[in-house]
């Protein structure tokens, strides 16, 4: 199987992962790999604007692909995000196996699917807060 990175079937999601092959049920599609950090480190880099590929497995131990997109994980996305699609729904999971983290098929996925996986509530609800916020701060 080979993964493709290309333009998400998403609005204004930019690149997706898609596959070239079908994944069965519960196979894992890919490791998702990055920076190995801590959260201390990370909440520099937000600062600094260079976050939003992050992947936490617990305080001392964080994923981070923002610097890294050699590593195709990072393109799958939420397809329960903000720019929803009629008929997308996500089709993986993350599994925390050990210090690693997967993306791994929840149903079969059929050649040529994009992958998606949800991010979770707390993300989205974060994102609409941050756009919010923007807006908000523009107004004045």
């Amino acid at each position: 199987m080979a993964l493709i990175v290309k333009t998400s079937l998403l609005p204004n999601a930019g690149k997706g992962l898609f596959t070239d092959k079908p994944i069965k049920k519960n196979k894992k599609i890919i490791e998702y790999k990055g920076e190995i950090i801590d959260w201390k480190e990370y909440e520099k880099r937000v600062k600094d604007d260079k976050d939003g590929y992050l992947f936490f497995i617990n305080k001392k131990r964080c994923i981070d692909a923002f610097a890294t997109p050699r590593y195709k994980a990072r393109f799958a996305n939420d397809a329960e995000g903000i720019g929803k699609v009629k008929g997308l729904k996500n089709n993986a999971c993350y599994e925390i196996i050990g210090d690693r983290c997967f993306i791994v098929a929840e149903r079969d996925i059929k050649a040529k699917e994009e992958i998606f996986v949800s991010y979770s509530k707390d993300y989205w609800d974060c994102i609409r807060y941050n756009i919010k916020h923007k807006l908000y701060k523009k107004k004045k």
